[in-house]
């Protein structure tokens, strides 16, 4: 499946398309693509009615997640297969990066151990930027892996990409050269750890969808089935705005 133009669309019809994708993956990560001991559900974010996060949890806090040889199906070792992605950075504490002490704390035994996100319009805004850049940079700082998904290109507010934006707020040193010229769009894969490590695809409307790593710990990932999902989701889209996306009719507005 290959990535749409979703400018051509209004932010409600790219919501009913990300809501969808969400579900799929959810039922993907919870059908065997997880190992024992972890499961995926919607979240919520605060002041929205809708699930609009996918986030990774741990059953247990007490216990190894992961055995050294996790059984067929389980979570890949980075060492013994990298993620293949286009660019890989990790993300070294820049000369003026200002010392600050986490605490991070598990109530339950169902903890947060990563988040998938898939940017919206919304998070594109003046505000939406910056809220959405606060909450990334927390759960990095706090050790919680992030898959995000980025499929509109930069804007007024991001006109590096929001990945540069992270980057920054982590203040951390980015010196590999920029995206590709012609490849707007951005998968990436952040395993949390004192030196973050970023997977990154960068991508244009018209690429294949690539599927990513997501992190359980920073040495090992699944792999994130995004291009069957988008595809399942994309099949939900009404006709009427496939076509709009697709370039056969105008656009609604």
């Amino acid at each position: 499946m290959q990535v749409h133009d979703w400018t051509r669309v209004d932010a409600s019809t790219f919501h009913d398309f990300h809501t969808g994708w969400i579900v799929h993956l959810k039922e993907s990560l919870n059908a065997g693509v997880l190992p024992s001991g972890y499961y995926a559900q919607a979240e919520q974010h605060i002041g929205r009615k809708i699930g609009d996060v996918l986030a990774l949890h741990a059953s247990d806090p007490e216990r190894v997640p992961l055995a050294p040889q996790p059984p067929e199906g389980g979570a890949v070792a980075v060492a013994e297969a990298p993620p293949r992605v286009s660019r890989t950075h990790v993300l070294s504490p820049s000369a003026k990066r200002r010392r600050r002490t986490l605490t991070v704390r598990h109530s339950s035994g169902h903890r947060i151990i990563a988040l998938v996100e898939i940017l919206s319009p919304a998070n594109k805004s003046s505000d939406g930027v910056g809220e959405f850049v606060r909450k990334a940079e927390g759960a990095i700082r706090a050790g919680i892996h992030l898959l995000l998904v980025d499929l509109l290109p930069p804007g007024r507010h991001d006109p590096q990409g929001i990945h540069e934006i992270l980057v920054e707020a982590l203040e951390a040193q980015d010196d590999d050269q920029e995206s590709p010229q012609g490849k707007p769009l951005t998968f990436a894969s952040y395993a949390a750890g004192p030196t973050p490590v970023a997977y990154l695809e960068p991508v244009a409307v018209g690429d294949p969808v690539p599927d990513m790593p997501l992190f359980l710990t920073p040495e090992r990932y699944v792999s994130l089935p995004l291009s069957s999902t988008y595809a399942a989701a994309y099949r939900g889209v009404p006709a009427v705005w496939r076509d709009v996306i697709e370039g056969r009719a105008a656009s609604g507005g």
